[in-house]
């Protein structure tokens, strides 16, 4: 028992002992890893530029990933973009339109083709300037060719001086290049355009001389002034854009393989099918129309309405460049036949008699030259990329 005694006489100090051993060595731990921390502090303070938690630290490191990734995005679109200048009557709308098309990176107003240098915008009657928009595109989204035909969507190619209601020389159309090689693209665009008018297209083709920017009034009006004047149809910039090489004209011997007896005679030697009695005349199931023999479309069941003539009655095109226009003298009368612009088949007459709210015209159309593709099989025969111009079921 003697020993046992001794050590509870020293046990206190063995205990008091043991915890400053353990005092140590924790806080040894825990100086150790303050140090760390302010390591990994400095460290942030050196790479961010200040202090941050973990969290903050994460959220920092993707926000400036996302940064740099849209400039690079950016620079690269920056590398790959090309410019033409569109003249098309008064800038504040042909600018607005412009920016409104997909593959479009910038639009900029401004003065060009003209004698004096940074003209402003009350020298444009006498320095022969032309109101001019600065278009800067993608071609890698956009090809020059597709944005010239969204361009001749809303001039007027044949009239000189007059876009809207805006006369004078500085509302004149042109186009002006900045390289040789889109002078033949555009002079290309603009023939195939010219079979849509009986009157000579007058719009210049140039290359471009000088361009100013006009006053920062000018730039981005009509966002600044939604209510302001525009005489474009700014939503023509969301009509899909057709292109007539997907849908080649048939020879004549396939035609008379494909198409039916009644189909041939209305489409291919200008026939009229019996009013009443067609396929078309009184359906209004939700889809499109296309040409009977390329299969290129023409008209959507959104236009679509009922006239009382017995023949399918439409307010307009899906697009106004996919028909065409000729003069009609048969039967005594003087009327404008309507084509499809790909096959070049006759597809019926248009009127001036159509409901006033849809524009007053009356595309009166055989059911023999179109075919009826529903909503629910565009995509299965290739027109999805149509879905949007087609009231859903």
């Amino acid at each position: 028992m003697k020993w046992y005694g001794k050590l509870l006489r020293f046990s206190p100090i063995l205990l008091l002992t043991l915890l400053l051993i353990a005092s140590l060595l924790s806080g040894k731990k825990a100086a150790d890893e303050r140090e760390r921390g302010r390591d990994r502090q400095a460290e942030n303070m050196v790479k961010y530029g200040g202090e941050s938690s973990g969290a903050e630290e994460t959220e920092n490191n993707k926000e400036e990933e996302r940064e740099s990734m849209e400039k690079d995005e950016q620079k690269a679109a920056e590398g790959r973009q090309k410019s033409i200048y569109l003249a098309g009557g008064c800038f504040w709308g042909l600018e607005a339109y412009m920016q409104r098309i997909d593959g479009v990176i910038d639009a900029v107003s401004g003065y060009a083709n003209g004698k004096t240098e940074n003209p402003s915008y009350r020298d444009l009657k006498e320095s022969g300037h032309a109101e001019t928009v600065k278009v800067s595109y993608d071609p890698d989204k956009i090809s020059l060719e597709k944005l010239l035909h969204y361009y001749l969507r809303v001039v007027d190619p044949t009239s000189l001086y007059k876009q809207g209601n805006d006369v004078g020389s500085q509302y004149r159309s042109g186009i002006y290049y900045t390289e040789d090689s889109d002078r033949g693209i555009a002079r290309e665009v603009l023939d195939k355009e010219q079979e849509n008018y009986e009157k000579k297209i007058v719009v210049e083709l140039l290359p471009l001389e000088n361009f100013s920017e006009a006053e920062e009034y000018h730039q981005d009006y009509l966002e600044k002034n939604p209510g302001g004047y525009c005489h474009i149809d700014l939503k023509k910039a969301e009509e899909p854009f057709i292109d007539e090489k997907d849908y080649p004209k048939p020879e004549k011997e396939e035609l008379r393989k494909k198409l039916t007896e009644v189909q041939y005679k209305v489409a291919v030697e200008n026939d009229t099918e019996h009013a009443f009695s067609n396929e078309y005349w009184d359906q209004f199931e939700p889809g499109i129309y296309v040409d009977v023999a390329s299969g290129e479309p023409l008209f959507s069941s959104r236009d679509k309405f009922s006239s009382g003539c017995g023949w399918p009655s439409f307010s307009k095109p899906i697009a106004k460049e996919l028909v065409r226009y000729r003069e009609d003298r048969s039967f005594h009368m003087l009327r404008t036949e309507v084509r499809s612009r790909s096959a070049d088949i006759h597809l019926g007459h248009v009127f001036r008699d159509g409901p006033k709210e849809l524009g007053g015209l009356r595309y009166c159309i055989n059911s023999a030259s179109i075919r009826f593709i529903p909503y629910e099989k565009m995509e299965e025969e290739g027109y999805a990329y149509l879905k949007s111009v087609v009231k859903q079921p």
